[in-house]
């Protein structure tokens, strides 16, 4: 019994003196931020006579939010595609086309995705659109991005 609470008591100096740990909070996508981008992009296209389908991801590649507004049933396909490549990758959906790496696991090669970066420049996603043009596509991706107060690019060292 003694070397037991021998133990204990040691673990609990141990536990004790550490104290608590400081932990720097790093922006993320909350859904209702994901929510609103979405809703965005979708009142922007209705505006504009077209229907399309809209995936928000996080920063990780998880779909966060997404609508397939009477869009196709392969647009719902591409806008997860344009969507999870603009976050996993960071870069706009443009330009990984012009990577010329299509066999690149989860990377989109048309445009209308693009990745979501938080003021800062913390990337916390992206966002997919897929219905209309490609150059649509990414325009309202862009716009939502933009309305909820996000970057679509990270800002050029010294900028801010």
């Amino acid at each position: 019994m003694k070397p037991i609470l021998a133990s204990l008591a040691a673990t609990a100096a141990l536990f004790a003196s550490s104290g608590p740990q400081a932990q720097t909070m790093r922006p993320f996508l909350d859904f209702k931020t994901a929510d609103a981008i979405r809703d965005h992009c979708l009142a922007n296209a209705g505006k504009a006579g077209h229907s399309v389908a809209v995936a928000v991801f996080d920063d990780g590649g998880d779909l966060a939010s997404y609508s397939n507004h009477g869009a196709s049933p392969a647009a719902a396909a591409v806008a997860q595609w344009k969507g999870r490549s603009a976050a996993v990758y960071r870069r706009s959906t443009r330009e990984t086309a012009a990577w010329n790496a299509p066999t690149a696991p989860m990377m989109a090669t048309m445009e209308g995705g693009v990745p979501l970066f938080a003021r800062d420049g913390t990337p916390i996603g992206g966002v997919g659109v897929s219905g209309a043009s490609s150059e649509f596509d990414a325009e309202c991706g862009t716009r939502a991005a933009e309305a909820a107060g996000l970057r679509v690019s990270r800002p050029e060292p010294g900028s801010e």
